[in-house]
């Protein structure tokens, strides 16, 4: 318990250093979100073939269907507004126009992440009479539109680079498309909102979003069942975020003096610039999980966060042994996020060694006292 209190003063500490790096965000930044894209010649949605993970793949449109190809994260440049790199979802990888070609015809491919102007997309807004959200995507590097080639409204067309004109085949609709400064999507306040950051080399895998959200949910029945009261969680429960990097480059790149916080702490920072979160954000209590660790790595709580690495999140997935440690663990961190210190020994409740026994832990008077009147008690209902 020792090590769980000094990480608990160097967590609060970091955070307040977090927000004097990052400052306030301007009201206009772009914003990370994750959408389809519907073609507006057709209605087929952009899609990875059979969600390979193979580099050089031709994208395609496709009737759409909801699957997890069919999902694309699109992640803001830095120090731009309108240019964002587009992650597929199942495979970690970056849309790419093939060899950072500028001719017509030009094959759209998956390829891994770098930062090469030819992995960059414009939204260029189209008015279109009737939906909304709608853009051209233009490459950086060659100015050019993705279009299905011939601007074929026909299913399974692969898809290519063209000039850009006014014509239906090069419009987009992203109907998840976030600006800055709020939209429809963004969750509603006073929730809980929780994100898997998957690095570059990372594979997508279901199992990871849909176990982190179980722990959640058996995290928000547990404080049902000791407060009376519980938190709210959001629809989805998890939101998949790609990483910048590479999983070692978040394991080895030094943030602060302890190697132990270094993982979680880069990315908590990528999470900040990406959503315009804040460190402590009043607006909803934040919980980050990273498929990366490295050597002595570790994570912890506070502030209205929690942020955690690889062993927590490869236990909510199932693959790392018994559920009952990571429930514990979710409840003791949350615990943290609400304002609770470590208690000073193991004395039953979930803020010692005791969340290891769970379910068979429970809190104090005084702490469920200090959670409802604590900074976000409010956010209990």
């Amino acid at each position: 318990m020792k090590r769980l209190a000094a990480a608990l003063t160097s967590l609060t500490t970091a955070l307040v250093f977090v927000i004097t790096m990052v400052g306030a965000s301007p009201a206009n930044a772009a914003t990370a979100f994750t959408s389809t894209a519907v073609n507006q010649n057709g209605a087929n949605c952009l899609t990875l073939p059979n969600s390979s993970t193979t580099n050089g793949v031709q994208l395609t449109q496709a009737s759409c269907n909801g699957g997890g190809n069919q999902n694309f994260t699109f992640t803001p440049v830095s120090g731009t507004t309108d240019q964002y790199t587009v992650g597929t979802s199942t495979s970690g990888r970056c849309v790419d126009v093939y060899g950072a070609s500028t001719a017509d015809n030009a094959t759209v491919i998956q390829w891994n992440c770098s930062n090469a102007n030819n992995q960059k997309f414009r939204l260029v807004p189209v008015t279109v009479s009737g939906p909304d959200k709608t853009f051209r995507l233009q490459a950086v590097h060659s100015s050019k539109c993705v279009v299905p080639a011939g601007g074929s409204s026909a299913a399974n067309t692969g898809l290519v680079q063209l000039a850009c004109d006014a014509v239906s085949s090069r419009t987009w609709r992203l109907p998840n498309y976030t600006s800055g400064g709020g939209t429809p999507t963004t969750p509603p306040e006073k929730t809980i909102r929780v994100y898997w950051l998957k690095p570059s080399d990372v594979a997508f895998d279901q199992r990871w979003p849909d176990g982190i959200a179980n722990v959640l949910r058996e995290a928000q029945r547990y404080y049902k069942q000791e407060l009376g009261k519980t938190f709210t969680l959001n629809n989805p429960v998890v939101e998949v975020v790609n990483g910048d990097h590479v999983k070692n480059w978040y394991e080895t790149t030094p943030n602060g003096s302890d190697p132990y916080w270094w993982t979680v702490f880069n990315m908590q920072q990528e999470l900040l610039r990406k959503l315009n979160l804040r460190a402590p954000d009043p607006r909803w209590i934040n919980v980050g999980e990273i498929s990366a660790e490295g050597n002595g790595a570790g994570g912890g709580g506070g502030g209205g966060w929690v942020i955690l690495n690889q062993h927590d999140a490869d236990g909510a997935a199932g693959v790392n042994g018994p559920m009952n440690r990571w429930y514990g663990g979710m409840v003791h961190e949350l615990g943290h996020a609400f304002g609770l210190p470590d208690s000073s020994s193991t004395d039953g409740t979930p803020m010692s060694a005791s969340f290891y026994d769970y379910p068979n832990t429970h809190f104090s008077q005084s702490q469920k006292n200090q959670i409802l009147s604590g900074p976000y008690g409010s956010f209990l209902s």
